[in-house]
């Protein structure tokens, strides 16, 4: 089983930054994906960013809306995801969910966390 807890969310103003860590514990994968999706109050859970990894390789994919914006990486040695987040808009408020899966980056993976709170005001 793979634990995942998220945090780094808050309330920020359009065009700042911020940055969402989620840390996987548990059972943990040296070859995997993890990935960030996010839930605007009445709309359904979107695909953020994801990204495919190995000791060899890490592959970033990213929504459109968010392409240029933000950056997904990982820290393998603390087994920790991250999310940085510039040029937050208005619309990118919604609750962000960690997800991890030993190969799938879409809204089948496997593992989630609780999600955590972004809230940007314009």
């Amino acid at each position: 089983q793979v634990r995942l807890v998220e945090s780094g969310g808050g309330l920020v103003q359009a065009g700042d930054s911020l940055r969402l860590s989620c840390v996987a514990s548990g059972r943990t994968f040296s070859t995997g994906a993890m990935g960030w999706f996010r839930q605007a109050p009445g709309k359904e859970r979107e695909f953020v960013a994801a990204l495919r990894y190995s000791p060899i390789f890490s592959i970033p994919y990213y929504a459109d809306s968010v392409k240029g914006r933000f950056t997904i990486s990982r820290d393998g040695a603390k087994n920790t995801a991250y999310l940085q987040m510039n040029s937050l808009k208005s619309e990118d408020t919604a609750v962000y969910y960690c997800a991890a899966d030993e190969s799938s980056i879409d809204s089948q993976m496997k593992y989630w966390g609780q999600g955590t709170q972004v809230s940007v005001s314009s």
